[in-house]
């Protein structure tokens, strides 16, 4: 799991080994107090039912009395074991996805060129190398849409894709290598954008790849009202809502929303800010303590599907 963005040119890292329990619980509590344009956390098991590493990274020098002061009451005097590290660039290029696994979601593999043994014949292989923008596809998250989309593919093939917030690109990638057609996505992040660009080409997709940098649907290619009858936005609980219009205007009517970046607590704003716009819940997924939401036109509805991923 992970909170926040990537900062562009983080300089320092804060990591601590720590159990399941604590290292959401420190997750959480990071990506409440810090800016999220400035600081990431990510924390993730470093091997099967082992310990987790929690790893924050700062875009500027941190305060470390301060930042273990925050810690304490979650892990005591656990957080005077944790190590503040300065960061090259070069040393955060390799970092993010050292020492984690292919992820599954369905047919969609998402890996990294070390682990392209792992692809059997029938998948839809996706190779992310690391990169300065969110999303190697381990976020929960990130995961998250991937299986909605899995699900979606059931019901209906999508003819008008758009990836809102893409970062490295990994769901808009997999909507084009699927579909077999052009996707637009975009980031408010030119870096980003740059990463999603090149991992493209790494895929052999660049030319059903349209992207633009700009915040939300601020584009010609996106800003096309009733156009896109799938809409993925995977970024952060106020952004979200902000979007709601927006997103609701550029969804065709018999479209769907696929919406994540969400904490348990943020469902119920986020739902909220939809309902306004005439949206409600067909499906969720709870991954790793992050939820994702699948969301259709129209009132009242049956309770909605819920699925539970570990």
């Amino acid at each position: 799991m992970l909170e926040g963005l990537h900062p562009n040119r983080p300089t320092h890292v804060f990591r601590i080994t720590t159990d399941e329990r604590s290292a959401r619980a420190m997750t959480e509590l990071i990506g409440e107090i810090f800016d999220p344009a400035e600081t990431a956390v990510a924390a993730f098991e470093t091997e099967e039912d082992g310990p987790w590493l929690l790893e924050a990274y700062f875009a500027m020098e941190p305060n470390e009395a301060a930042i273990r002061d925050l810690l304490r009451p979650v892990v005591g005097e656990e957080a005077d074991k944790g190590v503040f590290v300065p960061l090259e660039q070069q040393d955060w290029v390799k970092a993010s996805l050292e020492g984690l696994n292919p992820v599954r979601a369905g047919r969609v593999l998402v890996h990294g060129s070390h682990d392209r043994e792992q692809r059997r014949p029938n998948d839809v292989a996706i190779e992310i190398e690391a990169a300065l923008a969110f999303g190697t596809g381990h976020h929960g998250t990130t995961r998250g849409c991937l299986l909605a989309f899995v699900d979606e593919l059931k019901l209906r093939q999508p003819r008008h894709v758009l990836d809102v917030g893409t970062g490295t690109g990994i769901l808009a990638f997999a909507a084009a290598k699927i579909l077999r057609q052009p996707v637009v996505a975009g980031d408010i992040d030119p870096e980003a954008v740059r990463v999603a660009r090149e991992n493209a080409r790494l895929n052999g997709i660049a030319s059903w790849m349209k992207l633009y940098v700009g915040p939300g649907v601020r584009n010609a290619m996106a800003d096309r009202p009733g156009h896109f009858d799938l809409v993925f936005a995977n970024i952060l609980a106020k952004p979200l809502r902000i979007l709601a219009p927006s997103l609701a205007r550029v969804a065709s009517r018999d479209g769907t929303l696929i919406l994540s970046g969400l904490l348990v607590k943020d469902v119920a704003g986020v739902l909220s800010a939809y309902a306004a716009q005439g949206w409600h819940l067909q499906r969720r997924y709870d991954l790793e303590g992050w939820v994702a939401l699948v969301l259709k036109r129209g009132g009242a509805h049956p309770r909605p599907r819920s699925t539970d991923r570990h």
